[in-house]
């Protein structure tokens, strides 16, 4: 293999290994990924290491070349879909080895594959924290559609703050503090009877459960490091969304709850 394409083919490598990682894919997933694709060239020798921040890729070819690419993973969320999408592409670079001008093409098919507008996503916020209203006991009418417009009001500060890059901790203490505020509120009103559904409906929606779930099971498939970066970001996170519940209680003196 040419120097040109081996570097282009490293290069594509490591843009789907950031974009699996990136849409909340396992560690081991992208590292398997990795050497299945790159065993598929003919490599002689792979090593692959990823965290839920860097991805280092280093290849030996057949007659002796060594040459190590490195990419800085700076966002993680959650795209399923993506995931999906990236795991068929694996599969059919492993088998049908292309060459590297149509592998970038099938990596840029996937980078084009049309998203949810951002509308229905904030949408899915209300629905969400209204189902959850129901799910653990609510029955009150105007406190489940309290609980959806919550829920929009979470699903566009999410929006509205990843688009300028926020820090997520940031952006989860902002959304649960947002939520539990205004249903203190209205419960200081009078307007409600109780606060306990509304904001467990709100607050699960924020909950960082793919992550803690992807950190056991790197830890179970040996990658002790990506497992225990990825248990501390979502016990923080957690930690975030109390601060923002605890904060709000302690300004309304407790009296409330």
């Amino acid at each position: 293999m040419k120097t040109e394409e081996l570097h282009t083919l490293l290069s594509s490598v490591l843009e789907i290994l950031e974009m699996m990682i990136a849409s909340g894919a396992e560690i081991y997933r992208a590292e398997e990924s990795a050497r299945r694709i790159l065993k598929a060239y003919g490599m002689a020798r792979v090593d692959v290491y990823a965290t839920t921040s860097n991805i280092i890729v280093s290849v030996e070819t057949a007659d002796g070349m060594v040459k190590t690419h490195t990419h800085r993973v700076s966002q993680i969320s959650t795209d399923i879909e993506k995931v999906h999408r990236l795991n068929d592409l694996v599969r059919r670079v492993t088998l049908q080895t292309p060459d590297t001008a149509s592998l970038v093409a099938q990596i840029q098919a996937v980078k084009d594959t049309p998203q949810y507008p951002v509308w229905v996503t904030i949408l899915f916020y209300g629905v969400i924290a209204a189902a959850f209203y129901l799910f653990f006991g609510g029955r009150n009418l105007l406190e489940c559609a309290i609980s959806f417009g919550l829920g929009i009001v979470t699903g566009l500060l999410t929006k509205t703050l990843d688009t300028i890059n926020g820090n997520k901790f940031l952006v989860k203490f902002l959304c649960a503090f947002t939520s539990c505020m205004v249903t203190f509120l209205l419960k200081t009103l009078s307007v409600i009877d109780s606060v306990d559904y509304i904001i467990i409906g709100n607050i699960m929606s924020l909950i960082p459960g793919v992550g803690l779930t992807n950190s056991l099971r790197d830890l179970f498939a040996g990658d002790s490091i990506s497992g225990v970066l990825r248990l501390i970001e979502a016990s923080l996170l957690a930690l975030a969304i109390a601060c923002g519940y605890i904060i709000t209680t302690f300004i309304f003196g407790g009296a409330v709850i």
